[in-house]
């Protein structure tokens, strides 16, 4: 089973910006050196929830600021990029990183309506724009001079500069979101990444998946394959015993989450605006719920939780360590003990 280091900093006042960005620095520094299989990226802009907000131009520093680690992006928000722009781009950084990129794709948040504010454009051509600008990337890295003609983009392209250092095209992986998506993906035959959900669906998950590629047709060399490729999303923290990992990890976790609903909030209490409409008579989505986002504990017990991650079968764990205004030495220190005491407990099964 791989492990991500998923590097997802928040910073809530403007003028520490620069030093949690020289901290998470060195949280991939660490990561890196403690034999980590990815860092993670993040993309939001506008709210300090992700400090770095633009994961394109923090996958360049990580490319030369590390030197095993793949580079990893959970995910792009696609439909806020120039498609073009963005595969020159990802070339730079897979050859800087010597093809070491792992390109995650998405249509954009699903929850924060600013972020296409900001941007100028409407949330619900997201999909769309994704779709047709995934097809261009596709393009500029597999072809010389081109011509699309879409409907968002009309290009003449005379040739993609720097081509990619991995051939075709660096590796592509699509988030998930939704049952449907996944499902969607596995009869094309790619893998995905899920994002956090309790344990009991993503088990379900993972066997609709593996069912629906053997339904359309895929030999199980290519199902286990993608499972490789495929991966979770969960927040970790580890300390020497469960009542400090709690003590620590639980106050951070639901700070985190009310920071992140902050300003969407108050984008609809000021604009009666938003993309997620809350549904009272529903449980509260997993990502914000400790017992299905949060794995916590001693050592055994974080243990116990990646023993029932591996019996499901998926390839990867994208792991959050640094969670909302936690410290980066409470981070760095769960992180060092889990690779100590946790990892080698499920090592030697990478893909």
């Amino acid at each position: 089973m791989k492990l991500g280091n998923f590097l997802f900093p928040e910073s809530r006042d403007p003028r520490r910006d620069g030093v949690v960005l020289d901290e998470t620095l060195r949280e991939a520094r660490l990561a890196d050196e403690l034999g980590l299989d990815a860092l993670w990226l993040a993309e939001h802009h506008f709210d300090g929830i992700c400090a770095y907000c633009d994961p394109v131009s923090f996958a360049a520093a990580l490319a030369v600021a590390t030197h095993r680690c793949r580079i990893g992006f959970a995910v792009v928000q696609t439909s806020l990029h120039h498609p073009i722009r963005l595969a020159e781009q990802l070339s730079l950084i897979d050859q800087l990183s010597k093809g070491r990129l792992i390109v995650g794709l998405g249509r954009g948040t699903a929850y924060n309506i600013y972020d296409y504010q900001g941007y100028g454009f409407d949330h619900r051509e997201a999909q769309e724009r994704f779709e047709e600008a995934e097809a261009v990337m596709l393009k500029a890295w597999t072809q010389e001079a081109f011509e699309h003609r879409g409907k968002y983009f009309d290009l003449k392209v005379a040739g993609l500069r720097p081509t990619p250092y991995t051939k075709p095209h660096p590796f592509l992986i699509r988030a998930a979101s939704g049952e449907a998506s996944m499902v969607e993906l596995a009869r094309q035959g790619r893998p995905f990444l899920m994002n956090v959900q309790a344990m009991e669906v993503t088990r379900q998950r993972i066997e609709l998946y593996r069912r629906t590629m053997r339904e359309a047709g895929h030999h199980e060399d290519a199902v286990a394959r993608n499972l490789e490729n495929c991966w979770i999303w969960r927040n970790v923290f580890v300390a020497e015993t469960d009542a400090e990992a709690e003590r620590i990890a639980l106050p951070a976790f639901h700070a985190m989450q009310e920071h992140r609903a902050a300003l969407r909030e108050r984008v609809f209490r000021e604009q009666g605006v938003r993309i997620e409409v809350p549904t009272p008579s529903l449980l509260a989505p997993a990502r914000v719920d400790p017992r299905h986002a949060l794995i916590c504990g001693s050592p055994a017990t974080v243990a116990e939780a990646f023993a029932e991650i591996e019996e499901i079968g998926v390839g990867g764990v994208i792991m959050q360590f640094r969670l909302g205004p936690m410290t980066h030495e409470d981070a760095a220190r769960s992180l060092s003990l889990f690779m100590r005491e946790v990892a080698p407990q499920f090592r030697g099964k990478a893909a």
